[in-house]
């Protein structure tokens, strides 16, 4: 006989259906609280909740322990289709679910009430395990209390928010949690002023870092890596200004979707006046500035420069999240015949680039959606054109992608690049989007074969995406420990004591011709606490110079995180370090 194969409910069943139980514990404690809503989140679940006092860890451990007893009863989920007027008499003293109800019924929705046991119902789409025993009670903890407005608006009452982690099980719920303690111990929010690499002030205001001597080393190397692969494929650098009256953006389409979010700015002539949240629209001034020939095509302008998004205080985080965002950005000014061409070579770029730090990349096709079309510019004909054309290079190239319904930009679709760090974590950084509505809206055309003014096509392309959060990805990739050709002090040269100091003077001149970054740390301290300074900043080499040193013209090698590596004559160390720089190994 053949065993019958079990069927496992879907991760995000089994996170909604522990929202149902934490509102359910929540209840059986507090009988009077108003339930907002609880969806599934990336890595659990939350559920708001509006209380008569405010909750403690001790609260979470009760919910989890009165969750668990739930899970341990077997008790179904079984779905009820009701009208809305049921559901309003049923959920009559719970007034969020009353308005939602409302809603609902105006948009002319379904309404769904879920009954877990005979102990819980709550309004809901579905999306649940059949019977609580198919959750295994380790595998979630309640983890956070938080707060949010109702509907997130500030007009609202402010609900209390309680968090969950939730796997299927409880190893995976254990390695979550170990790669959070890792994250923490990484967090770019820290390691960033600690390693002296970029700092915030309140004078100058939130979302807008200062990069140092060191933090700007970083940026700077960064710039040359990606000059270094695109220089070769015929990229020409120009300069923009970083305001633009708002004409240009009401001809791009971003001042009428985008107007919120702009930081404005009134002359006294009277004019309204933006900085700039994005520079395709310069650019295109850049090349209708004079009449193309096809023969000039394709014309591609790079530039690193920083856009500005009034973004809001609460949404920002370290680099991760601020109004100054400086792009790598480029654009493409082609025929449609060079569209895969184009493509392609941005595709090699960015394979290329993300090499190097040893990031896999998924790609995401991420294309409009036709049930919101009021999101984006043109018309359904140009946008099927424009995402034909992009799928099938994507199709040419023989990648497997991810169908990103509703992720395109407003103006064109784009192929996402998904880059995994270290902890097995995703970045949505490099981007090639194509753009047949810019070209549209400002009338860009080259002359053809013909001598016929024919219309253009844009690419827009980023490698890094933002510099600054592409550096927060960074230093948490590495947790600080840049490799050689990246670190802001790649050598760090200790003399024993002071009789050494002449000799780690010449080191260091030998070393600093050659190119290498380097510091000599001769502070009057022992050599031990010099030795973990040293290490503590993470710098690649530390270079110990004493006696033997002198005599032989050698250096002591202490690799950061590998030890004592023993003697070398300073000019195989020195063709070692600028071979593995070179190679950015």
């Amino acid at each position: 006989m053949v065993p019958k194969k079990v069927q496992t409910p879907s991760l995000d069943y089994i996170r909604h259906s522990l929202a149902h139980l934490l509102a359910a514990a929540v209840l059986k404690k507090f009988p009077d609280a108003k339930l907002g809503v609880g969806p599934t989140i990336e890595d659990g679940f939350y559920y708001d909740f509006l209380l008569p006092q405010s909750l403690t860890a001790d609260d979470l451990k009760e919910f989890e322990s009165t969750m668990r007893s739930m899970i341990a009863s077997a008790a179904p989920f079984k779905a009820e289709k009701v009208t809305p007027e049921e559901a309003r008499t049923r959920f009559k003293k719970q007034p969020f679910k009353k308005e939602l109800i409302k809603e609902f019924a105006k948009e002319g929705k379904q309404l769904t009430i879920e009954h877990t046991g005979n102990f819980f119902s709550d309004l809901c789409r579905g999306g649940h395990v059949k019977n609580t025993r198919e959750i295994d009670p380790q595998s979630f903890a309640l983890v956070k209390i938080g707060g949010a407005y109702w509907k997130s608006d500030a007009t609202k009452p402010q609900l209390q928010r309680i968090y969950g982690l939730a796997f299927a099980t409880k190893k995976e719920l254990d390695e979550y949690r170990t790669m959070l303690q890792e994250a923490e111990r990484r967090d770019h929010k820290k390691l960033g002023p600690q390693l002296d690499l970029f700092v915030f002030s309140e004078l100058v205001g939130g979302g807008l870092p200062l990069f140092t001597p060191r933090g700007t080393v970083i940026r700077e190397e960064l710039e040359a890596f990606v000059q270094s692969l695109q220089i070769p494929m015929g990229y020409e650098r120009v300069r923009i200004p970083h305001i633009t009256k708002k004409e240009l953006y009401e001809t791009s389409g971003h001042w009428q979707k985008f107007k919120d979010e702009l930081f404005k700015i009134t002359s006294r002539e009277g004019h309204e006046f933006a900085l700039k949240p994005m520079n395709c629209p310069h650019h295109t001034q850049i090349y209708a500035s004079r009449a193309r020939s096809y023969r000039e095509l394709p014309l591609r302008y790079s530039e690193v420069t920083a856009v500005y998004r009034d973004e809001q205080s609460g949404e920002l985080g370290g680099l991760s999240r601020v109004r100054m965002i400086t792009q790598d950005d480029a654009h493409i000014f082609c025929r449609i015949l060079h569209i895969e061409e184009e493509v392609m070579k941005v595709w090699d770029i960015i394979d290329t680039f993300y090499a190097v730090f040893n990031m896999p990349l998924t790609v995401r096709f991420s294309r409009h959606d036709p049930a919101h079309f009021e999101k984006y510019l043109g018309t359904p004909t140009i946008w099927k054109k424009a995402e034909t054309q992009l799928k099938s290079a994507i199709k040419k190239r023989g990648v497997a992608y991810i169908d990103g319904l509703g992720e395109a930009a407003m103006y064109g679709p784009k192929i996402d690049f998904i880059a995994k760090d270290s902890l097995g974590r995703d970045w949505q950084l490099a981007t090639i989007q194509l753009d047949f509505n810019l070209p549209e809206r400002f009338a860009l055309s080259c002359v053809n074969e013909k001598g016929k003014d024919e219309r253009i096509v844009m690419v827009h392309r980023a490698i890094l995406g933002s510099v600054e959060r592409f550096m927060a990805v960074l230093i948490e990739h590495y947790a600080g420990a840049f490799p050689t050709w990246l670190a802001p002090v790649q050598v760090a040269l200790l003399p024993v004591g002071e009789r050494h100091n002449d000799y780690a003077h010449t080191v260091a001149h030998t070393l600093k011709d050659a190119g290498v970054r380097v510091v000599i740390e001769d502070d009057n301290e022992t050599l031990g606490k010099r030795i973990r300074e040293s290490e503590q900043k993470k710098i690649p080499y530390i270079l110990v110079l004493g006696d033997k040193e002198v005599e032989a013209n050698t250096v002591s090698v202490r690799k950061h995180g590998k030890g004592d590596k023993g003697a070398l004559a300073l000019d195989a160390f020195t063709i070692s370090l600028l071979e593995e720089i070179k190679n950015r190994t």
